[in-house]
């Protein structure tokens, strides 16, 4: 299974993605890890959920190679069930801490950014190879760990952040070691866990409600313009050649 659920102290629930080899979620790994954390929000006792990774890297965002040999079926599947676990990171009644490591891309950028609190490991680097791959989406998202022009530097170039960077922002709370990054999150998840959960989820819902960008709205309106170069031929050409391991043609 992609998405499992853990619980070994009270209050504090671990949704796990591991897909390997890169953490690449199809759309019904997508689909999992939306109910997955939801679920883990709707114990009465958690107060917040980790939620983190195995393998190389946090998660490499969609599963191309899915959306390729399915067509039309697969990408709009992919992009409801990135809109539900971007949602329900934002949604859970709990807090949500994000535990980074190695790569965060895409869709792994969209799972960050909707979270409460970011830990990341000092190999973690962040990023949206989305132009590279014939698709939009996950700005909004990014925009809420590096500022405005930092933002679109990073959309047009390709080019990731490191956490030591988002550090400097202020958006990662913690840079840790690899080794001990799951220590990291529980630490910041253990003082969570002291209070009250009925004040917590009121916390959570207070904040959300306070926030100056819909996120949902904003990441939909993103998805429309995947569907637009999908449509027109161009986002077939580059996710093809990230398949096929080659260089895309960028003349159109």
């Amino acid at each position: 299974m992609p998405i499992t659920t853990h619980q070994s102290e009270p209050g504090i629930a671990e949704v796990i993605i591991d897909h390997p080899p890169v953490n690449a979620l199809d759309v019904a790994g997508w689909f999992g890890l939306a109910e997955a954390i939801l679920e883990a929000g709707r114990v009465p006792d958690n107060r917040v959920v980790i939620l983190r990774a195995e393998g190389r890297g946090f998660c490499a965002g969609v599963d191309i190679k899915e959306i390729q040999a399915k067509g039309d079926e697969a990408l709009i599947g992919v992009n409801r069930g990135c809109f539900a676990a971007f949602a329900a990171v934002y949604e859970c009644e709990i807090p949500v801490i994000a535990a980074v490591h190695g790569f965060c891309l895409g869709g792994g950028v969209g799972l960050a950014g909707n979270a409460d609190i970011v830990v990341a490991s000092d190999d973690a680097t962040f990023g949206l190879p989305e132009v590279d791959r014939g698709a939009l989406g996950a700005a909004t998202h990014l925009s809420r760990l590096v500022p405005q022009h930092r933002m679109r530097s990073m959309v047009y170039t390709a080019k990731p952040a490191t956490a030591a960077e988002l550090h400097h922002y202020g958006s990662v709370l913690k840079v840790v070691p690899k080794d001990d990054l799951v220590a990291a999150a529980y630490e910041v998840a253990g003082e969570i866990a002291t209070k009250s959960p009925t004040i917590i989820r009121r916390a959570k819902e207070c904040l959300n409600g306070i926030d100056p960008v819909d996120v949902k709205s904003s990441y939909r309106f993103e998805q429309g313009f995947t569907y637009e170069l999908h449509v027109a031929g161009v986002a077939d050409e580059q996710r093809n050649a990230f398949v096929e391991k080659r260089d895309a043609d960028t003349s159109r």
